[in-house]
């Protein structure tokens, strides 16, 4: 039995993002290979609880002050030692400059791996002074996991570590999510008469919604937008101040209603237009349900995942424009829509599987115990 403790700033039940649910999917499905995995998170509502998940286990230590984004926890390094005293293998969940002082006050003389999850694209004036720490953190670990091709091509940063990272694709396990009632379907089929195009995930400031909005103005058909996060408020004043009617803002919802959403809907869209998105689970998601996608070319996993005019449309970063157009063609043309939402779901079960990913993580566990 290998013993793997994830450490992250965040987890289920406080948050959840893509890293969660990429994490969650992991320790879930390694537990079918002999691996016993501990998720470690910072929270606001923290306590001495270990909580029992799908077949892992998580806890919190208590967050104490935050600052650009990270928070930070007095009680995290004694929590922290304890627990690596008892892990085979460290996995980090990188960016978390909290987490490199942690690695390195604690004194980690365990195999380690880092899951590079993005560069550090909006914080320039910190990203100068934490330069040094995250340098010598990267150079500490054992492995580095990129994950997709693309993002490992485009990264500075990856590029400096190049013999030590892996290529991973993130993967999901479809019967992991709840199958919807008939009444939760008829529901949104009622709400959403016809079709949608639908956007699942926190509303950030590098997803473009901004730019989807833009982009909705003089077209009719619906957009759901799915999630909750820090614009949502100068996202719904915009919607309002063009007067756009098709925009339809559900906040958080239940799994069960995401998947009825997800099964129900036309295509999806992931506009995001900055590297800060280095993946993309919800366009996955999409995939995994067989449907088209519009994403823009960020040089990041986003167009790893959907490959342009094959399983979906592809369009520069920030242009509304080119995005309506690529709304418009999937709009008017069923046919090709539903040949690439069946393309999407065979580049699904072909690469990105939780099987897949999770065989390749065990493989690399093993090597480094």
């Amino acid at each position: 039995m290998i013993k793997v403790l994830h450490f992250f700033k965040t987890y289920y039940p406080d948050t959840m993002g893509g890293v969660e649910q990429f994490i969650f999917q992991l320790a879930r499905g390694c537990n079918r290979n002999g691996i016993e995995s501990m998720v470690l998170s910072l929270s606001e509502h923290a306590d001495d609880h270990v909580m029992q998940m799908d077949r892992h286990l998580a806890c919190r230590a208590k967050t104490d002050f935050q600052i650009a984004s990270t928070p930070f926890s007095v009680s995290c390094f004694s929590k922290f030692a304890a627990l690596a005293a008892e892990a085979d293998i460290i996995h980090y969940h990188f960016p978390w400059p909290f987490m490199d002082v942690v690695h390195f006050a604690t004194g980690v003389k365990k195999p380690t791996v880092v899951s590079y999850h993005s560069d550090i694209i909006r914080q320039k004036n910190l990203l100068r002074l934490y330069k040094p720490l995250q340098r010598r953190f990267l150079s500490s670990v054992d492995r580095i996991v990129a994950t997709s091709p693309n993002y490992f091509a485009t990264s500075d940063v990856l590029s400096e570590f190049k013999s030590k990272v892996s290529v991973i694709p993130i993967g999901l396990d479809k019967t992991s999510y709840p199958l919807p009632a008939a009444e939760r379907l008829d529901h949104w089929q009622t709400q959403f008469k016809g079709r949608f195009y639908l956007f699942i995930g926190v509303l950030r400031y590098y997803k473009g919604l901004h730019i989807l909005i833009e982009a909705a103005k003089g077209s009719d058909y619906p957009i759901v937008i799915v999630g909750a996060g820090p614009i949502e408020a100068e996202l719904k004043t915009q919607a309002a101040a063009l007067g756009l009617k098709n925009i339809h803002f559900l906040g958080l919802l239940h799994d069960e209603d995401k998947v009825a959403l997800l099964a129900l809907c036309y295509g999806v869209l992931f506009p995001s237009h900055l590297r800060s998105e280095a993946f993309g689970i919800s366009l996955l998601e999409g995939a995994m349900f067989g449907k088209p996608m519009i994403s823009s070319e960020i040089g990041t996993g986003t167009t790893y995942i959907n490959i342009a005019d094959e399983t979906g449309l592809v369009v520069p970063p920030g242009d509304p424009a080119a995005l309506r157009q690529a709304m418009q063609y999937l709009w008017e043309h069923p046919q090709q829509a539903a040949e690439m939402g069946k393309k999407a779901g065979e580049r699904y079960w072909h690469y990105f599987t939780a099987d897949k990913m999770v065989d390749s993580y065990t493989r690399l566990y093993q090597e480094l115990v």
